[in-house]
């Protein structure tokens, strides 16, 4: 009976031991959180944090000690990021030290500046330039945020925001083009083409330099609302692969050769037509109706008291038109000393209630769901317009053979428009212009 009790005592003390070493096989944490980046625990060169290190796994990002945050962004933001900037501060102990850098040349500046240690940590850029920034190694995924981010956001922002399968931005607002209209000079915009025709031929009159529409027509942020309408694309697998370029497929030449009839009602040359022109024949109410975007919003309410916007007329195949759209994102640099705080901050910046006061300080559209669907917008008719014109959009493609559009596209409308050359012509030309340049890396 003896020996029993002592080999049950022993059967009792290993079953201990097992346990306390099962309760204790894992890393190390204080109160159950770490200081190491998920996916970024790891470093390659001094103060350079690795981006294709894995997730440590742990339930807690907590900033580094005695972290300073230099962010970039346009002037337009300053007071927003203030704001937030004293709200992060008084959350982590970390400083926000602001430098003026905007959306459409901070990515660039970072390929130079982020090596040489002298970046920002955090910036914001466009969607479209997150190819430029993964091909240069500048960006670190937003990994530890990620399931997040792709749960509070249009579906629309976040996957343009990925590039290879991977989440590089932490998505702070988004934009398009859309119909602004004087409602002085008419009730709505008609809701097709057919409609504008007929509006214009009573309306137009090019002596008095008054116009039922106008857009930028050989820019080809404003041309490829009609070539996505008609079924077209830049590059096929949603904007991926540049080996097949669709402008001059047969939905290509429909669109093309629609935007040549409409040369009778903006009879003036490509070269006539900009945004300063625009805004300047819309505030003498000889323009009744201005394809922009909601950058003109605060000028466009001050020369036109009776505002409003619309969506874009549908196309004779009867489909939705489908403008480019933007995102403007937070990117964290693969360069900065500061990862966990960098991407605490980035997240911070955009979550649902940053993103709702940066509307109600500067205007910019939501992208958060949780936002967009806060009565402060929801309440706004024209932010509202442009909201619902967004989910009809494309996203830019953000490969790095965009760079090769712009110009192409912009002589091939001018062709069309200015001199009446044949649309088949003229695409086709200008898509063995793109495939050329593409190849050459020019």
């Amino acid at each position: 009976m003896k020996g029993t009790q002592k080999w049950g005592l022993w059967i009792v003390g290993l079953i201990l031991v097992l346990m306390v070493t099962a309760c204790g096989g894992g890393a190390s944490t204080t109160g159950g959180t770490s200081s190491e980046p998920k996916g970024t625990a790891a470093t390659g060169q001094e103060g350079t944090a690795d981006p294709a290190a894995q997730p440590a796994g742990e339930e807690e990002l907590l900033p580094e000690e005695g972290a300073v945050l230099k962010v970039w962004d346009s002037g337009d933001q300053k007071e927003f990021i203030e704001d937030r900037a004293e709200a992060f501060e008084k959350e982590f102990g970390v400083k926000i030290e602001f430098s003026e850098l905007g959306a459409d040349k901070a990515m660039s500046q970072m390929v130079t500046d982020g090596p040489a240690g002298v970046g920002a940590d955090v910036f914001t850029g466009l969607h479209d330039q997150v190819g430029q920034g993964q091909a240069a190694g500048i960006l670190m995924p937003n990994d530890w945020f990620e399931e997040e981010t792709r749960a509070d956001n249009s579906e629309l922002a976040v996957n343009a925001l990925t590039y290879d399968g991977i989440l590089y931005g932490y998505p702070k607002s988004v934009e398009t083009t859309a119909v602004f209209y004087n409602k002085d000079l008419i009730d709505e915009v008609p809701a097709d083409w057919d409609g504008v025709k007929k509006f214009a031929e009573t309306y137009n009159d090019q002596a008095a330099n008054k116009y039922a529409i106008m857009w930028e027509v050989a820019n080809g942020y404003y041309a490829f609302p009609f070539f996505g309408g008609y079924g077209s694309y830049i590059f096929g697998q949603d904007g991926t692969d540049p080996t097949d370029i669709g402008l001059n497929n047969e939905q290509g030449i429909e669109a093309a050769t629609f935007i040549q009839s409409l040369h009778d009602i903006l009879p003036l040359k490509t070269s006539d037509i900009n945004g300063d022109i625009k805004k300047s024949l819309f505030g003498d109410d000889k323009l009744v109706m201005n394809v922009s975007g909601p950058w003109d919003v605060a000028s466009l309410k001050e020369s036109t008291p009776n505002l409003a916007v619309s969506l874009y007329p549908k196309l004779p195949n009867g489909k939705d038109m489908t403008p480019f759209s933007g995102i403007k994102a937070y990117y964290v640099s693969a360069y900065t000393k500061y990862p966990n705080a960098a991407k605490l901050w980035a997240r911070f910046a955009s979550s649902a209630d940053s993103q709702q006061k940066n509307f109600e300080m500067t205007g910019a559209l939501p992208s958060n769901k949780e936002a967009s669907a806060s009565d402060v917008v929801k309440n706004d008719p024209i932010s509202t317009v442009f909201l619902q014109q967004f989910e009809k959009s494309v996203p830019m493609p953000s490969i790095p053979a965009i760079a090769q559009y712009w110009s192409p596209m912009e002589a091939a409308i001018s062709t069309i428009w200015n001199d009446g050359k044949d649309p088949k012509a003229a695409m086709d030309n200008m898509v063995s212009q793109m495939e050329s340049n593409i190849t050459t890396g020019q």
